[in-house]
């Protein structure tokens, strides 16, 4: 007997500000894929809400903290994160327009449609290496998803977010005793060091295993004060 498999099927393709964008639909999942590499899938969300949960977690219990939220993907950080009261002005920063339309008004409504409508959500168009380096606004938690990994970025641009400068940014957008969560499709040492030298404490990477291959990981770090 051949075994017969789903083949993928397009739902939007987009040139967008920094390449091509795909949203697809493979059997019950739902896929993004951007300049021909897989980005994310709905077909797990544990590492994105473990994202959100962690940072929460390593908060000093101030009350209603704000969240950046940098990277829509397929909505499981930010769906997550409104559905925990707790939490008080949540923004999410995604720079490409075609990734915002299909929460909105596409597919991935489906999941994050609740999120926003939350009175607390505001989603910024904007590249988020620029963000934290422009904007005046400061959180108390940075939960950034916008790569595959410090190591395995999107694109070049992304590179400078995990470098010492780029830290710096995140950090001057950090209340103090505020958290950085950074998802990675691997742990990276290497990344831990780097925060460290970046004057992050408490420094540490929780893991998520996956059916096959290294697990998911996030990145934790607090800026001091």
């Amino acid at each position: 007997m051949t075994a017969v498999y789903d083949t993928p099927v397009v739902l939007d393709r987009r040139e967008g500000p920094y390449g091509e964008v795909v949203l697809r639909r493979h059997g019950a999942l739902l896929q993004i894929i951007a300049n021909g590499c897989f980005l994310m899938d709905t077909s797990d969300g544990r590492s994105e809400r473990l994202l959100v949960d962690a940072a929460r977690a390593a908060l000093d219990g101030r009350a209603a903290p704000a969240v950046l939220i940098g990277g829509l993907g397929v909505g499981f950080s930010l769906a997550h994160a409104a559905a925990d009261p707790g939490w008080g002005r949540i923004t999410a920063v995604e720079r490409e327009p075609a990734v915002i339309d299909w929460h909105r008004d596409g597919p991935l409504a489906e999941i994050s449609a609740g999120a926003l409508a939350d009175p607390r959500t505001t989603i910024v168009r904007a590249d988020l290496v620029a963000y934290v380096n422009e904007t005046s606004d400061t959180f108390d938690a940075l939960c950034l998803d916008i790569d595959n990994g410090p190591g395995w970025t999107v694109t070049e641009d992304n590179d400078s977010l995990y470098s010492p400068a780029g830290l710096a940014a995140c950090a001057r957008v950090l209340r103090p005793g505020g958290v950085l969560a950074v998802w990675s499709a691997e742990p990276s040492p290497e990344f831990e060091g780097t925060l460290r030298n970046a004057g992050f404490q408490q420094v540490r990477t929780e893991e998520v295993p996956v059916a096959r291959g290294v697990p998911d990981a996030v990145h934790l770090a607090v800026r001091p004060g």
